[in-house]
C-alpha cells in the first residue's frame, strides 16, 4: 500500500482533490479545540492523520489539492479555525490551486452586478478572492463569469448578465482588477471559458492577451479549462497548438494547465500523454493538473470506493457502492474489510492507509437507542466523522487509481476510449505526439483535423464529445452504462 503518494506521482498529470469544506474543518477545529472527542480518533496521530498535507502525521502524503474560494472564509483578518489546515498548512511540503468561486456566480450564490466594476458587492467579493488567494494559494484562477450564465435563471437574476458577451466582459472587469492588484505571492491561471467551439474560440481571442508577456509586464502565469475547453478533446489539442504558435507556452512563464472537474479514469492517462508531448517538443516545465470532489460528494452520497478497474480495451472506473451502514455494527470488533466481505456487503474492497487497521463499529459508531448530536435517534449509524473517515479513504483511492491507471498505461494497458480501430490500430498517445512532433502550425492542425472522428469517441467529463455526437448509439453509451 502506497501511503507516499507524492513519491508515486512520477511524470504523470496531477490530480488534484478538490477539498471540501466539510473535511477541512475537522482537521482545523481540532487544532483550537476538542472537536471530536480524541477517544473517537482511531488514529495514533489524531485528527492529523487524515490531513495528507502533513508529510509528518498524515498516515498518507500527497502534495497537490485544489480549494475553492467557493466555500471558503475569505475575510483574511478573521481567525476561522475550520479553514486551518488550509491556511496554515506547510508550504514547502505542499502546493494548492485556489478555485476562484466563479461557478458561484454562475448559479447566483454571490449577488451583484459583475458587468459594473464600481457594484458594491462584486466589487468587495472581488477583492476578497484576490487578497485570500494571494494570502494562501501557490497558484489560483482568474475570478471568470462562466459562459453558461446567462442560461442559469438564477444566475441571470443575481448577476444581470443575459448574454454570452456580457460574461466576457464582466470577466476582463476582474482579469483587470487582477493584473492591477496582485501582489505577487500568487501566481494565476487565466481561465477559457465557452459552450461550444465557435464561443470558445472567441473567448480564447478575447482573453489571451492578459498571458501576453508582450501586451503585460505582469501577466498571468498560466490557463485553466473550463466550459467546453476542459471536457473536448478536439477542442483542448486545437488550443494547445494555438497556444504554442502564439508564444503563449512558454517555459517559466506558462509552465501550468488546469482542466476543472475532470473525473473520468481515461483522462488521467491522456492528459499525461499530452503534457508528456508538449514537455518533449516544446516547454519542459510543462505541467498539467486536473480537479473534481467526487471523493467528497460519493461520500456525501453514502458511498465509498471499492476498487479500481483497469483492464485492457475496457471502460476505465472508479468503482464506488453504498457503504455499510447499520447500527448492529456499533459493538463489532472486526476490522472494517473482514467485516464487509465476510458479511456481504461488498464483493471486494482495497484497503486504504485510514482503513487498514479500522475497526467496522468506528464507521457504524451509533447503536439501536443511541443519541445523536442532537439529542435524537437518527436512522444512520454514522456520526459526522464517520463521513470524514471515508472521505479520507476515498481520497486516499481516487489519487491511487489515477497514479495506478497511468502506471498500467504505461505498461501497455490501454482504455477502449483511447485506441481507434475501425480501421488501422490507433493509438491517442501517438497521435497527440504527431501533433507536437511537427513544428509546423498547419501541420499541426492538419493532424488534429485528420483524426476529427477519433475525437468523437474521447468522451469527456461531461459525457461531451466533438462538436456532434456520431450516432444515437454513441449518444446511449455517453448517457448511460451498462452493469
Amino acid at each position: 500500500m502506497n501511503t507516499d503518494l507524492t513519491k508515486e506521482q512520477k511524470d504523470y498529470a496531477v490530480f488534484l482533490p478538490a477539498l471540501s469544506g466539510f473535511y477541512a474543518t475537522f482537521v482545523g477545529k481540532q487544532r483550537f479545540e476538542e472537536y471530536v472527542d480524541n477517544n473517537r480518533i482511531p488514529y495514533p496521530n489524531g485528527m492529523e492523520s487524515i490531513n495528507w498535507l502533513n508529510k509528518k502525521d498524515g498516515l498518507f502524503n500527497y502534495h497537490w489539492t485544489l480549494y475553492s474560494a467557493g466555500h471558503a472564509e475569505l475575510d483574511v483578518n478573521k481567525d476561522a479555525p475550520k479553514e486551518d489546515m488550509v491556511r496554515n498548512r506547510d508550504r514547502n511540503n505542499s502546493w494548492l490551486l485556489g478555485d476562484s468561486g466563479g461557478f458561484q456566480i454562475g448559479k447566483g450564490v454571490w449577488e451583484g452586478d459583475w458587468k459594473d466594476p464600481n457594484c458594491p458587492k462584486a466589487k468587495k467579493k472581488r477583492e476578497q478572492v484576490l487578497t485570500w488567494m494571494d494570502a494562501y494559494m501557490d497558484y489560483g484562477m482568474i475570478l471568470d463569469i462562466p459562459a453558461w450564465v446567462s442560461r442559469s435563471e438564477a444566475g441571470q437574476k443575481a448577476t444581470g448578465i443575459t448574454t454570452y458577451q456580457e460574461a466576457v466582459n464582466a470577466t476582463r472587469i476582474n482579469n483587470d482588477y487582477f493584473m492591477k492588484n496582485r501582489t505577487g505571492n500568487c501566481k494565476f491561471l487565466n481561465v477559457l471559458q465557452g459552450e461550444n467551439h465557435t464561443d470558445a474560440e472567441d473567448w480564447y481571442q478575447q482573453m489571451k492577451d492578459y498571458c501576453d508577456p508582450k501586451k503585460y509586464t505582469d501577466h498571468f502565469n498560466g490557463w485553466s479549462m473550463g466550459g467546453q475547453n476542459m471536457c473536448d478533446i478536439h477542442l483542448v489539442l486545437k488550443r494547445l497548438v494555438a497556444l504554442r504558435y502564439d508564444g503563449l507556452l512558454e517555459k517559466g512563464t506558462h509552465d501550468f494547465m488546469h482542466f476543472l472537474g475532470t473525473s473520468k479514469l481515461e483522462w488521467a492517462t491522456l492528459l499525461t500523454d499530452v503534457q508528456r508531448a508538449v514537455r518533449k517538443y516544446h516547454n519542459e516545465n510543462f505541467t498539467i493538473t486536473f480537479d473534481c470532489a467526487s471523493p467528497f460528494l460519493a461520500t456525501a452520497n453514502g458511498q465509498i470506493y471499492i476498487q479500481t478497474e483497469t483492464q485492457d480495451r475496457t471502460k476505465w472506473v472508479y468503482r464506488m457502492v453504498p457503504s455499510v451502514d447499520d447500527k448492529k455494527y456499533a459493538s463489532d470488533t472486526r476490522l472494517f474489510k473482514d467485516a464487509v466481505l465476510q458479511d456481504g456487503i461488498f464483493k471486494n474492497f482495497t484497503d486504504s492507509p485510514l482503513t487498514e487497521k479500522l475497526q467496522v463499529k468506528d464507521v457504524c459508531i451509533y447503536a439501536p437507542g443511541d443519541l445523536n448530536k442532537i439529542g435524537k435517534e437518527g436512522k444512520t449509524s454514522w456520526d459526522s466523522f464517520s463521513y470524514a473517515i471515508q472521505m479520507g479513504h476515498n481520497v486516499w483511492s481516487h489519487i491511487n487509481a489515477v497514479q495506478e491507471a497511468n502506471r498500467n498505461y504505461d505498461n501497455g494497458i490501454t482504455p477502449a476510449m483511447l485506441i481507434d480501430e475501425s480501421f488501422d490500430r490507433i493509438l491517442f498517445k501517438d497521435v497527440v505526439e504527431a501533433i507536437f512532433a511537427t513544428s509546423n502550425r498547419d501541420e499541426a492542425e492538419a493532424v488534429i483535423e485528420e483524426f476529427s472522428r477519433f475525437w468523437l469517441s474521447i468522451i469527456g467529463t461531461r459525457g461531451a464529445v466533438g462538436k456532434k455526437t456520431v450516432n444515437a448509439s454513441t449518444q446511449f453509451s455517453n448517457l448511460f452504462e451498462e452493469v
